[in-house]
């Protein structure tokens, strides 16, 4: 099953379910106005969305065209949204290229951090900043929504508390971090609003693809129309999202809607790109002792999707342009 959220004016949208191949959506807000209020009431609403999917892919209710550009990010807003680094590759060469060693429980004890979650941007939405000089990144990942979860989920316990899967642009601002992270307190200001894929999708419609608590499949990214990355999600994922779900509940249990970002997708062949503009200049940095490669600039696009072993769009497409804002 395939859901999003529609534009309708209102803050939260109104949820709508999406045919497989993207082609059409048809209403759901008669079973839930919104994601959230499914997600808070999965038991009963899930079997009826599948109903409404099937119906959908049948040709027997009432649909319009799919149009990523009237949708919303599936959650607009999210009552958490913690995100992982669970690609190792990415940790070793943002910690080499700062001359700073990886910490010692680097492969034993994930790294998570809690971003902004009251504002997402929508899948189209402009990636606003207002000074170019703070570092724009993109950054290509994946996401799981989790149902309400309870303290103490061992990584064996954790499959059935996934509820959708999604990809992400976890944008950052790469000059504002190190100021941060130098005070001992973690990173704010340099961790701007995020942007997720216009469709989220239940487990099952990956497939195969989707196995101990990771996806096996390509996630593509492009800037300015030149595929920069086709990096693959699954092996080198070294914290499936089961485990992460583990490490979050250690001390605390999580509401239904939250998010758990994968971090960076990350791998060590460069052959296969990046997903991020961090990883280019920390090689530059590694081999030449300084970067070459800008952050994003005014009126840069970036676009990221994920493709199932048929060649289909598993979560639409993220399509963004950095846009400079200044004020006085």
């Amino acid at each position: 099953m395939k859901l999003a959220t529609k534009r309708n004016g209102t803050r939260d949208g109104s949820l709508v379910v999406v045919k497989r191949d993207l082609s059409a959506i048809t209403d759901a807000s008669a079973i839930a106005p919104t994601l959230q209020a499914a997600l808070d009431d999965w038991s009963r609403a899930e079997p009826k969305l599948e109903a409404l999917a099937e119906q959908l892919e049948a040709g027997a209710v009432a649909s319009e065209p799919y149009d990523a550009t009237k949708l919303h990010s599936p959650l607009p807003r999210a009552y958490e949204w913690v995100d992982g680094s669970a690609y190792l590759n990415h940790v070793r060469l943002v910690r080499k290229a700062r001359k700073a060693d990886p910490p010692p429980t680097l492969e034993t004890d994930p790294l998570v951090y809690q971003g902004g979650s009251g504002h997402l941007i929508g899948p189209t939405d402009d990636i606003v900043i207002r000074d170019e000089a703070w570092g724009c990144d993109f950054e290509s990942e994946l996401a799981v929504v989790l149902g309400d979860v309870p303290m103490g989920v061992k990584a064996s316990e954790a499959a059935p508390y996934v509820r959708l899967v999604m990809a992400v642009n976890d944008v950052s601002l790469r000059n504002l971090i190190p100021e941060e992270l130098a005070k001992g307190f973690g990173f704010f200001q340099g961790k701007p609003a995020t942007a997720f894929s216009p469709v989220a999708c239940t487990p099952d419609e990956l497939g195969d693809a989707w196995r101990d608590g990771r996806v096996h499949l390509t996630l593509k990214t492009w800037l300015n129309g030149t595929q920069v990355g086709d990096t693959h999600a699954g092996p080198e994922m070294h914290f499936s999202f089961f485990r992460l779900i583990e490490h979050l509940t250690r001390t605390r249990q999580f509401v239904a809607g939250t998010i758990l970002g994968s971090g960076t997708v990350s791998n060590e062949d460069r052959a296969r790109g990046i997903s991020c503009l961090a990883e280019v200049r920390m090689i530059e940095t590694i081999e030449t002792g300084a970067p070459k490669t800008p952050f994003l600039k005014h009126g840069d696009r970036v676009e990221i999707e994920m493709f199932d072993a048929a060649g289909k769009s598993l979560f639409g497409r993220i399509d963004q342009r950095v846009k400079t804002e200044k004020r006085a």
